[in-house]
């Protein structure tokens, strides 16, 4: 399998740095020990493996666990239609890991978009700016502790942010409920709320 040499190949020149490659429905994923490594490890891909298309990078917030984040690298070889996974976690202490925008070009949105929704830095990157909110925007929207109602902002001049009511919304279903209301994702009734509020009203507060 395509897939699975080229994992092999990957691990053979970084040894320990790479964990045994992991086949799952014909994918395969290696995890880097060392998220400062990750613009080397990247470029041997590409040069010497040819993987010559950086599919995405995306980002999970591993809340409440250490490494806090994980950064997932999907590559693909356009000549013979390899693909690979590359994850490397990056502790909240650091938030940081090298850019691979010299490996790859695009890149660069990639790693704006994760900055700016998870907050991670890349080193390195000549432009890391919002690319979706909008800057002196304080928070970073797709944390686990940030809450699916929002926050309100106000940045004068700028833009500003209210608390958003969710009823009906494109949100999160309440898990494990016992019927298809309970599950209906709006602003829950926190346990220590005013007597009498509903919701909608709280949402307003």
């Amino acid at each position: 399998m395509l897939n699975l040499d080229s994992a092999n190949q990957l691990k053979a020149r970084f040894g320990d740095l790479i964990s045994e490659p992991v086949p799952f429905r014909g994918e395969v994923t290696v995890e880097l020990a060392d998220a400062g490594q990750i613009a080397e490890v990247c470029g041997f891909a590409k040069s010497k493996l040819g993987f010559n298309y950086l599919v995405d990078i995306s980002s999970i917030d591993n809340y409440g666990a250490d490494p806090r984040w994980t950064v997932v690298y999907e590559l693909r070889n356009l000549t013979n239609n390899a693909e690979l996974r590359i994850k490397t976690g990056v502790s909240e202490e650091k938030s940081e890991l090298p850019t691979v925008l010299g490996v790859w070009a695009t890149a660069n949105w990639h790693e704006r978009e994760i900055y700016d929704m998870m907050g991670l830095r890349f080193a390195g990157h000549p432009d890391l700016r919002r690319i979706l909110m909008w800057e002196g925007y304080p928070y970073f929207p797709l944390r686990k502790d940030f809450p699916l109602a929002g926050k309100p902002t106000n940045v004068p001049d700028v833009a500003f942010t209210r608390i958003t009511p969710m009823e009906g919304g494109p949100f999160v279903t309440m898990p494990g409920s016992s019927d298809s209301i309970a599950r209906e994702p709006r602003v829950r009734v926190p346990e220590d709320a005013e007597p009498g509020l509903s919701d909608k009203q709280l949402a307003k507060k």
